[in-house]
Formats: C-alpha cells, sequence, structure tokens
C-alpha cells in the first residue's frame, strides 16, 4: 500500500514522501493516527497537491531552522558557580539550566534537544550542540566560572 506522509514517522520516512508499508499497518495505525494518507489512482492530484504544500512549509521550515541556527550560534551564556579544588563545581549546569537561560534570551528551546551528554561539573569553556532541524545543529558556547565570593570582599 503506498502512502503519503504527512508527519514524520521515525524508521519509516519524513513528512512529504510517498513510502509503502504494508496494508494493515497503513490502515490501522498511519491513517486513523493522520500520519498518512492512502494514495490511490482516484485521490492521486489530490494527494500531489497535499504533497506539495508539505514541501513548501517544509521548505519555510528549512529557512526559519537557519534563521534560528545562526541566530544561537552568536549565543554566549556563563554560569556562576562555586568551586572547590581541581575546579570541580558544587552541583552542575544542566540542560534545564542551559534551556532557562536560552529562555531569557528568547529562545524557545526543548531541553530534550539540548545535547548535553551529562551535567557539567567543572569550570570551563564548552560548547553545547542543540538540534534544530533533523540532523541540522548549532553551537551555544558556554563559561562555567567560579563565582567570586563576596562575604570575604565585603569584611575587608
Amino acid at each position: 500500500m503506498k502512502v503519503l506522509l504527512k508527519q514524520d514517522v521515525e524508521k519509516l520516512g519524513r513528512k512529504g514522501d510517498v513510502v509503502n508499508v504494508a496494508a494493515g499497518f497503513g490502515r490501522n495505525y498511519l491513517i486513523p493516527r493522520k500520519l498518512a494518507i492512502e494514495v490511490t489512482a482516484d485521490n492521486e492530484k489530490l494527494v500531489e497537491m497535499e504533497r506539495r504544500a508539505l514541501l513548501k512549509k517544509i521548505e519555510k521550515e528549512k529557512l526559519s531552522a537557519k534563521e534560528l541556527i545562526d541566530r544561537l550560534n552568536q549565543v554566549r551564556l556563563t554560569f556562576q558557580r562555586k568551586a572547590g579544588e581541581k575546579d570541580m563545581i558544587f552541583g552542575s549546569v544542566s540542560a534545564t539550566d542551559i534551556r532557562d537561560e536560552l529562555e531569557k534570551l528568547g529562545f524557545s528551546i526543548d531541553k530534550k534537544k539540548i545535547q548535553l551528554e551529562e551535567p557539567i561539573r567543572r569550570l570551563g569553556h564548552y560548547v553545547i550542540p542543540i538540534k534544530v532541524y533533523h540532523e541540522e545543529k548549532a553551537e551555544v558556547h558556554l563559561e562555567v566560572v567560579k563565582e567570586e565570593e563576596t562575604e570575604k570582599s565585603a569584611s575587608n
């Protein structure tokens, strides 16, 4: 059975693709969930029009993703954390912390798209990849610096 994908379906294809699937999978899963529409001789023109509309929408998404990537690549974040010996920080900088800082700058990024393998636990400079559109990524530069202890300077 041939279907036009209306949304990305993992391990099957992307929005706008025409793919062959098992009849049961198409009828019982894809079509009822509005993930795809069946391609038949009767609705071929309708499917082609919808495919063109989806491709235009994809093109717009790519352009907006490119703009977002360009803007994110300019971002420099600085986190101040208390640190002990060997530049180990107390606590960590997590994907949630990064998302919150990006939101303060006007970016709306899902925490899951911030590709931080594990929370940052040391002072230093880091380049954090952020998945924006399919395989396209932006890189946010992040600096973790030692928090200045204000109590010592206030007592002097």
